[in-house]
């Protein structure tokens, strides 16, 4: 009996050994990365977003480029910027001992056909005239100093308050009236949705490579209805469109590629 019970804590003790170095080994694996991050001409670029995409750890690159961050020998570091092409590197097993260096590429534009004009002089007769090859509303603009618009220029839908006020009052919205019964207003916001959200994702799509997508394995033909699930699942990618930040955006639209990458899958098994 006390030979089998020794057997038994022996194997126990085995068991809880194995544990401990398997913890200890996980723990201390995980070490502090540095880098720094230039562009191709060897400039220090900073505010460049580092993910660890196995841990889905985040930083930041300083002033100077430079970045630390924790991992693990072969995990995937990846690095996201404004109006540069996404980098994705592996962390060497001589990582910890010497500094990584990331270079990443500007994102191609194309800037157009570049046009000599003459500058305005602030008359409106000769400034007219140079207006006729180029935009004309622009020259007057500067010429006289007009405000640009603010907003888009499109007709406001009725409101529901804004027509019943002045029935109160004694007076009668007639077009905001008919609009409300006809269902003009409604489908002018449904219309108006509809535009801002093509809008919103021609904006990503424009500055962001199809690779960024393919790479994450999302189909080109299914890049714009990612970029809308990512709007719904994560209200705040669509906050930072609007707000122009395209890296904010790309940093919370990572965290919604694995599990749109997963319903793809799943559906093409079902298939």
């Amino acid at each position: 009996m006390n030979l089998i019970g020794g057997n038994i804590n022996m194997y126990n003790w085995k068991k809880l050994s194995f544990l401990l170095v398997f913890m200890f080994t996980n723990i201390f694996s995980q070490q502090t990365v540095t880098g720094r991050t230039t562009d191709e001409e060897g400039r220090d670029l900073s505010s460049v977003i580092v993910i660890n995409m196995s841990t889905d750890q985040k930083a930041i690159s300083n002033s100077s480029g430079i970045f630390s961050i924790q991992g693990s020998p072969n995990d995937e570091l990846r690095f996201v910027k404004e109006d540069f092409n996404r980098v994705s590197v592996r962390i060497p097993a001589a990582g910890f001992n010497s500094s990584i260096l990331v270079m990443m590429n500007p994102i191609p534009r194309d800037v157009g056909e570049v046009k000599i004009v003459k500058k305005p002089t602030g008359n409106l007769e000769t400034d007219s005239r140079l207006a006729a090859k180029v935009d004309k509303g622009e020259i007057v603009r500067q010429a006289v100093g007009l405000p640009q618009p603010v907003g888009k220029m499109r007709e406001k839908p009725a409101e529901v308050k804004q027509v019943l006020l002045p029935i109160l009052l004694g007076t009668l919205d007639v077009q905001g009236t008919y609009d409300l019964i006809s269902g003009k207003a409604r489908r002018q916001k449904r219309q108006y949705r509809y535009d801002d959200l093509q809008e919103h994702i021609a904006w990503i799509r424009n500055r962001v490579e199809d690779d960024y997508f393919t790479g994450a394995g999302i189909p080109v033909e299914r890049i714009s209805e990612f970029i809308q699930y990512s709007f719904e699942v994560k209200p705040q990618v669509r906050t930072y469109v609007k707000a122009k930040n395209l890296a904010g955006a790309l940093l919370r639209m990572e965290e919604t590629m694995p599990v749109y990458v997963e319903r793809l899958k799943q559906s093409k098994i079902k298939e």
